[in-house]
């Protein structure tokens, strides 16, 4: 699914580029800050956030999904292995994200109002699942025996106590934004760039869900989740024409073009032979002058 661009116009004054960068710095700073406020309304929702996590740890023993235990298990072989993937949980996340849109603006501008938008949709998804289905994390759910490494290793962007945390809504596990925002920039990496190697952009969120489930902060089902909820928002959001375009043009490199069309005749058609000139008196080659024409018109 493409949109349509607009011819290009004159580039715009830097008096114009200044307001535009302004603009979307409001924008997507405001609709981060609406989404923080919004995590918080489910902060009081303790019990309903713990019955949920028992109904999720059960599900994935259901659908026989691997133990997030056996993830958390490989980090505790050692302190410094536990404590880097804590650190990249906290200080990850969110810089990455706004490298990437950042990066987009300036080389990928077309690319960068698609990734924005799908990011605003996945993010605006996930607040109404925060919601309306608040749900503890398992290092909080006795049942799982997951270590909270966070509060043991460090570092930490979590209180100490989740239900007087004022600074994050720790029942909004589901989806991970921290998965879904790390997948999306891999996605975007890779159909913004055309480097033979980009497709190594997925060991972004092949590490963040090793990270967010070995820490114990985040299920499994969090993550498909957060899948499903991108899938949906690419869907609905189109792709810039200028991307599937360039894959076009790099798919018909590598096929041969259409053959050129035979050239048309140009010379007149072979006259009739006069009956005359057939039985008339003459020397007996005289016939051979129409073949030759004949021949000519059929070359």
């Amino acid at each position: 699914m493409t949109s349509p661009t607009k011819p290009a116009g004159p580039r715009p004054g830097p008096r114009a580029a200044r307001r535009r960068l302004i603009r979307e710095l409001l924008l997507v700073a405001g609709l981060f800050a609406v989404y923080k406020a919004g995590r918080m309304l489910s902060t009081g929702r303790t019990d309903e956030a713990y019955r949920n996590a028992g109904w999720i740890w059960d599900a994935e023993r259901a659908l026989h999904l691997p133990g997030e235990g056996a993830v958390q298990r490989l980090l505790l072989h050692g302190d410094a292995l536990v404590h880097t993937a804590n650190t990249y949980y906290a200080a990850v996340h969110f810089p990455a994200t706004v490298l990437f849109l950042v990066w987009l603006y300036v080389r990928r501008p077309a690319h960068y109002l698609w990734a924005r938008r799908v990011l605003a949709v996945l993010t605006g998804a996930a607040l109404a699942l925060h919601l309306t289905f608040p749900l503890a994390p398992p290092r909080m759910l006795g049942a799982a025996h997951l270590v909270d490494t966070g509060q043991v290793y460090g570092p930490s962007v979590y209180g100490a106590a989740p239900a007087t945390d004022t600074m994050a809504n720790q029942f909004a596990a589901m989806p991970s934004l921290h998965f879904g925002w790390a997948l999306m920039l891999a996605l975007g990496m890779i159909a913004a760039t055309r480097s033979r190697w980009r497709a190594l952009w997925l060991l972004h969120p092949l590490l963040t869900l090793l990270v967010v489930v070995g820490t114990a902060n985040h299920y499994w089902l969090d993550a498909i989740v957060a899948t499903a909820l991108l899938g949906g928002a690419l869907l609905l959001i189109p792709r810039p024409v200028a991307a599937r375009t360039a894959a076009a043009v790099a798919v018909r490199g590598h096929l041969p073009g259409p053959k050129a069309p035979a050239a048309a005749a140009t010379t007149p058609a072979a006259l009739p032979v006069p009956a005359a000139a057939v039985s008339g008196p003459g020397p007996a080659s005289a016939p051979a002058a129409p073949a030759a024409v004949t021949a000519g018109a059929s070359r």
